[in-house]
């Protein structure tokens, strides 16, 4: 009860504010935030984390020139221990997202923030879902129309907020995704190592086995029935997308496939819409996570209105 008060709080709060606005558009049409052509980098004020946190959007051609216009959003989450920017650099988010209609929201996601409102700690679900959606809304005319998509911790995102928040996302993509966080004693020790690694405390975000499930995907898979889903992952062997010479196994993405291959077959048992490419060979690496994003975008794109 408390959590569901403190959600509505903000979002109130959020909802209601012309205080501190996101980097707003101007009333030529034209973003204020930096960056370079459909390129937008904000600082959006935060209460739920208690700072302001970093957001990229790629705008769509014609948003400037339709001010009119509300736009669908592809939110876009980052993996652990990295840098939402990621995305653009590394990744070819820019070019794969380029003719598409959509708003392209990647925002941070903390080095191990695991996509969720911690017990003690920062409140990264109430951010993404709450205050960023209003921002986007607000300052972005950003529509009601949203699909997600993340790789690693953001492929558990993606499928931890489709199914905690039915309705908020008309599909979810995850590739090479942590969606199995209890299939066995090693699926929660990578995900105490993680949060560790980030000097973070792991009893801190789910403290209880009842915490871990209602954040699970694989355990959340009968809330995942009436949405598309995408699942995407190799096994750790070197593949055709890794430097010629490599022969080292990827450990992570090989305990990563064990994980995927249950979650699918979970997806199926509950009568989901799952698309599934698990393609064998392959590590946890960007060019892989290119691949996967192209290969999703049309089950993504589908999912929103014409």
């Amino acid at each position: 009860m408390v959590r569901v008060l403190t959600l509505l709080l903000i979002f109130l709060l959020t909802a209601c504010t012309t205080t501190a606005p996101s980097r707003p558009a101007d009333p030529s049409g034209s973003p204020s935030g930096t960056g370079a052509g459909r390129v937008v980098d904000l600082d959006l004020p935060s209460a739920a984390l208690g700072r302001d946190a970093q957001v990229r959007l790629l705008l769509p051609d014609g948003w400037a020139d339709q001010p009119d216009r509300r736009w669908p959003v592809l939110y876009l989450l980052s993996g652990c221990c990295g840098s939402h920017l990621g995305w653009t650099s590394p990744g070819q988010a820019d070019r794969l997202t380029r003719d598409l209609d959509v708003i392209v929201a990647m925002p941070e996601g903390g080095l191990a923030g695991f996509y969720t409102d911690w017990a003690d700690g920062p409140a990264w679900e109430t951010f993404h879902l709450v205050e960023l959606r209003a921002a986007l809304e607000r300052d972005y005319r950003a529509s009601g129309d949203r699909v997600v998509a993340g790789y690693s911790m953001g492929g558990f995102g993606a499928l931890s907020y489709t199914a905690r928040h039915p309705g908020f996302f008309r599909a979810a993509a995850s590739f090479s995704g942590v969606v199995h966080t209890t299939g066995t004693e090693d699926s929660r020790a990578l995900v105490r190592r993680i949060v560790t690694q980030a000097d973070l405390d792991p009893a801190a975000l789910w403290p209880t086995d009842a915490d871990w499930a209602a954040h699970n995907p694989h355990d959340l898979a009968d809330a995942l029935r009436d949405v598309p889903v995408y699942l995407s992952c190799g096994d750790g062997a070197p593949g055709p997308l890794d430097p010629p010479g490599n022969e080292v196994v990827d450990a992570l993405e090989a305990e990563l496939w064990a994980e995927n291959r249950a979650t699918a077959a979970r997806l199926t048992e509950a009568g989901a819409r799952v698309t599934t490419d698990l393609y064998g060979a392959g590590t946890h690496t960007w060019p892989y996570w290119d691949r996967a994003l192209e290969n999703a975008l049309p089950l993504l794109t589908a999912a929103l209105p014409g």
